[in-house]
């Protein structure tokens, strides 16, 4: 990895089917947030209440009772109904849109992300007086490409269980299973990772979140601060947000309050790479090179095991024109983890760009074979396709 590869990654840890996320800590044991209320140079836009973000419709709730009598609700039933939303997810879901969407949106389409859908599984299983509870998957550090930047990614996944006490007019049919778990990533229910409870208003932290990466990627600079400030303001030990918060006031030349989000970012959550990453970029900015070089080169000794970390690298130097250090990056994540069509895509785009068609249409054939979900096959065997054609015509001509 080249000194000048790293400096220019921006991570931005984005709620994309995931979070990224720390262990639920007392706020007692953390000293008081910074307060940039009246030193930020955003102007605050309206954002959606907590309320609005889970509720349900009156149209959701008429389909819900029509299918569910109130006096036979059970999980068993919970089940089949949000088996719907797992059915249908591959074939209309693009987890790398950004998409987040409140309950209600999420129902109406189901073009949303998994925190959308995660919130919607669990506004429909409490009005069906199920018992909820919001959990982060411990996934190891993944990026994906939006607009150019390498965003950070997370999961979250829904358990539901049965309530002990019902009233006396419901039927309580009791399972076999005492609970269940809605998991809108096929790669995250065929793995068993660790997961650890979190709270509603850390679920509403994370929509906030997500909304204001997006605004921020597109430049609506006022309404990302102000995604951003009601993250903070909901669940102030949201490591997430607040270094997205530095992000924000570092490309608008905040860099003293960049420093004091970042290092807040790093008091909620010490192994939050993304935050420390960013301040090495900041110190980087300010001169500091030494404090900047120290963090980039134990952040690197940290990843050399993460494939995602690598094909990261890889897409940066894609986007540089370094094709050749690209597919030295791609086959490093290749080599730790054979299965990942990310690191296939990535070769194959490098290969199409050195003019060797050959080579792009083989790996672009193993990124189809283990791509995951219905919207990257088709994805891939469109390319496959339009590749196919060029290189018929050059081996006529």
């Amino acid at each position: 990895m080249t000194t000048s590869n790293v400096y220019k990654l921006l991570f931005i840890t984005i709620l994309f089917f995931f979070l990224s996320g720390c262990n639920s800590t007392s706020q007692n044991s953390f000293s008081p947030p910074p307060d940039f209320t009246l030193n930020h140079g955003f102007t605050a836009l309206p954002v959606e209440t907590p309320a609005e973000i889970f509720v349900l419709n009156d149209d959701i709730k008429q389909q819900l009772d029509n299918a569910f009598p109130p006096t036979k609700r059970n999980l068993q039933s919970t089940r089949k109904l949000l088996r719907f939303l797992l059915d249908n997810g591959d074939a209309s879901l693009s987890y790398q849109s950004g998409a987040t969407l409140i309950a209600s949106q999420a129902y109406r389409d189901l073009n949303a992300n998994c925190l959308s859908l995660s919130i919607l599984a669990y506004s429909m299983a409490e009005y069906l007086g199920m018992h909820t509870q919001f959990q982060q998957v411990h996934i190891p550090e993944y990026w994906a490409l939006n607009k150019g930047y390498n965003l950070l990614t997370g999961h979250i996944n829904l358990r539901i269980s049965q309530p002990k006490n019902t009233g006396s007019n419901i039927k309580h049919v009791y399972n076999s299973l005492d609970s269940i778990v809605i998991d809108f990533d096929p790669n995250s229910r065929g793995e068993k990772f660790q997961t650890s409870q979190i709270t509603k208003s850390r679920i509403t932290a994370m929509f906030y979140n997500n909304k204001g990466v997006i605004a921020m990627l597109n430049k609506r600079y006022d309404l990302a601060y102000s995604y951003f400030d009601a993250a903070t303001d909901i669940d102030n030990q949201y490591s997430g947000a607040w270094g997205n918060l530095a992000v924000l006031f570092r490309i608008t030349d905040q860099f003293k309050n960049a420093e004091r989000a970042y290092n807040y970012a790093l008091v909620t959550n010490k192994d939050n790479h993304t935050a420390l990453g960013n301040l090495a970029l900041l110190y980087k900015l300010t001169d500091r090179n030494d404090q900047a070089t120290e963090i980039l080169t134990l952040l690197d000794k940290k990843r050399q095991s993460n494939p995602y970390y690598h094909v990261s690298l890889g897409n940066t130097a894609y986007k540089n024109k370094a094709y050749r250090d690209a597919i030295k990056h791609f086959h490093k994540a290749k080599r730790l983890d054979k299965k990942l069509h990310d690191s296939y895509f990535g070769l194959a785009r490098t290969y199409y760009q050195l003019g060797d068609f050959k080579h792009a249409y083989k790996q672009l054939r193993l990124a189809n074979k283990h791509a995951d979900f219905e919207h990257d096959k088709k994805r891939y065997q469109s390319k496959l396709k339009a590749l196919s054609n060029m290189t018929a015509k050059t081996n006529d001509f």
